[in-house]
């Protein structure tokens, strides 16, 4: 059953629609399903959680042997060959062969990377929903409201509830795409694609200089647009906009060109992957000039956020595992108003203490099978308490 209600604007309406109340089994066998689910999620927890703390302790290792064997470069425009394929430390500017042309916009720069940003002014679609009962069935109110945005993906329109009257095209006519410098360079070293990967904090590029590339095309702002009306655009108007990361030469506009800070194995003039022997892989760089320590440091503090991250997400999957087994107890007292929310507060106080429990006792076990050492230093302080507490109690005296 569906009823529609005009709200008297195109740009709105609410959609109603009803089903009979599923039965008792046929939630119970919604719920089996979703047990099996949360046994899978529940074992997927132990594997996230565990692995994590090999990750973590692999990194940490792999850092320290980095720290311990890395060789600080006195000059990046002479390649010494003492330090062949070892690890090498050093800072300065970007620098690439020839500058990243657009030329469908005439405009160039002297980047590592340039990125065309395209975005077409589309429908898009949002709904907000609301569940309630009614003569024994469930009805479901949707209300879908229409807007006009600029977009950088095409927003498919056949989805949409009503389409008509908000269809927008399936294509744009200019594609967005990023270049990339093919040679980038620290004074005579030239980075690995690993390196020029990270290469990757883009800032908006001023098109204040610029002329307009075709009569078809107007600037307006930091923007080319495709429209006839730019102040008023129509569904399938186009705007481009432009973003560079890694500036490589003095610009008059933009300034001088990026530093940058690298940690890598030299092979050649060639800066590319080092693998440590905790089987890891050193290829690190950073905007700016650091020391050795400062880079070391910051890779310790990413690892051990990256640590607690993962260590959150495992307890996370966890409690959601344990959520969806215990579901069926919440499902057999359904029917029954102030007792299933008793108990449902009462799972989810359960999977909290069960998820908490589980994963301190796993990362324990992780810590027990690859820092073994801290794991036993750990267990004999747990002991010291209960040494002390002992020796407190006075001796029983002899009768």
């Amino acid at each position: 059953l569906q009823q529609f209600s005009d709200t008297g604007s195109r740009k709105e309406h609410v959609k109603i629609t009803s089903e009979s109340k599923p039965g008792f089994l046929e939630r119970l066998s919604e719920t089996s399903g979703g047990m099996l689910m949360g046994l899978v999620t529940f074992l997927l927890s132990f594997y996230l959680l565990f692995t994590n703390e090999g990750r973590a302790l692999r990194t940490a290792k792999s850092l320290d042997e980095g720290l311990s064997l890395v060789i600080p470069l006195d000059s990046i425009h002479s390649v010494s060959q003492q330090n062949e394929g070892r690890l090498v430390h050093l800072a300065g500017a970007l620098t690439t062969s020839k500058p990243l042309f657009d030329p469908s916009y005439g405009l160039s720069i002297q980047a590592v990377k340039l990125k065309r940003n395209v975005e077409m002014y589309q429908w898009v679609e949002y709904e907000e929903s609301t569940e309630y009962e009614e003569n024994g069935e469930i009805k479901k109110e949707t209300k879908y409201s229409y807007n006009t945005e600029w977009k950088s993906e095409v927003v498919n329109s056949r989805n949409f509830d009503r389409e008509i009257g908000h269809k927008n095209p399936s294509a744009m006519a200019v594609e967005s795409f990023t270049a990339v410098s093919p040679n980038v360079q620290v004074g005579s070293f030239v980075l690995s694609k690993g390196l020029v990967d990270k290469i990757d904090d883009f800032k908006q590029l001023s098109l204040s200089n610029l002329e307009d590339p075709h009569a078809d095309v107007t600037r307006g702002g930091d923007y080319f647009y495709h429209s006839e009306n730019p102040r008023r655009p129509e569904v399938g108007d186009l705007r481009v906009s432009f973003f560079y990361a890694g500036l490589s030469g003095d610009d008059p506009y933009l300034g001088s060109a990026d530093k940058v800070t690298v940690i890598a194995r030299q092979r050649g003039d060639q800066l590319v992957p080092y693998h440590t022997k905790s089987g890891d892989v050193l290829q690190i760089l950073y905007p700016g000039e650091l020391s050795v320590e400062e880079v070391f440091q910051k890779e310790h503090e990413s690892n051990t956020m990256k640590t607690w991250a993962l260590r959150a997400a495992g307890w996370l999957t966890m409690f959601v595992g344990i959520s969806l087994m215990t579901r069926i107890f919440y499902t057999l007292v359904d029917w029954f108003p102030v007792v299933r929310d008793l108990v449902n507060i009462g799972l989810k106080a359960f999977a909290f203490c069960v998820a908490s429990s589980l994963s301190l006792l796993t990362i324990s076990i992780g810590w027990l099978f690859y820092r073994p050492l801290w794991a036993l230093l750990i267990g004999l302080l747990s002991v010291v308490p209960i040494v002390v507490a002992k020796s407190r109690v006075p001796p029983k005296k002899h009768q």
